[in-house]
């Protein structure tokens, strides 16, 4: 059952999460989320793509998820999921966000109200596509390690 789901994260992570939602402030931010199990160790930045306008929407292009499916296999990881950031919203799905997500992911949420990051959630897709359920996001320890890294921007502002 899906509100019965957690998904951990490093300190590493969350930081890497809100300081790209900053970055990207006033528009959302999108990257994948790389690990194993429920722990995410890497996070994939990705492109903001969208045409109908970067700051209420992100789009994570066909290329951008085989991009990250094969980062996450260069790291010895899976694809776990995805976040993106909600300028001056709240950190709860969008009906935008419904009707774009798959039921077998985590969904990180961060919320960036006036250029600074806020409350950070996570949800899952109901098997049925009818709703989110929120959730448990999980802090583990810090982590520096090569299996903690973090990757970057690898591509230009959205």
């Amino acid at each position: 059952m899906a509100a019965d789901r957690r998904l951990i994260i490093t300190g590493d992570v969350e930081h890497a999460i809100r300081a790209h939602g900053q970055e990207t402030y006033p528009h959302e931010c999108c990257g994948a989320l790389v690990g194993k199990g429920d722990i995410v160790t890497t996070v994939v930045a990705l492109p903001n793509t969208t045409e109908e306008g970067p700051r209420r929407r992100f789009l994570v292009r066909p290329s951008d998820y085989r991009q990250a499916e094969r980062r996450a296999t260069e790291m010895g990881g899976e694809l776990l999921g995805f976040y993106h950031s909600h300028p001056d919203h709240p950190s709860r799905p969008s009906q935008y966000d419904l009707d774009h997500a798959w039921p077998t992911f985590a969904y990180i949420i961060v919320s960036v109200m006036n250029g600074a990051a806020a409350d950070m959630t996570v949800w899952y897709l109901k098997n049925d596509r009818s709703s989110f359920e929120e959730g448990s996001l999980d802090h583990g320890e810090n982590s520096h390690s090569d299996s903690a890294q973090t990757v970057h921007r690898q591509a230009g502002r959205g």
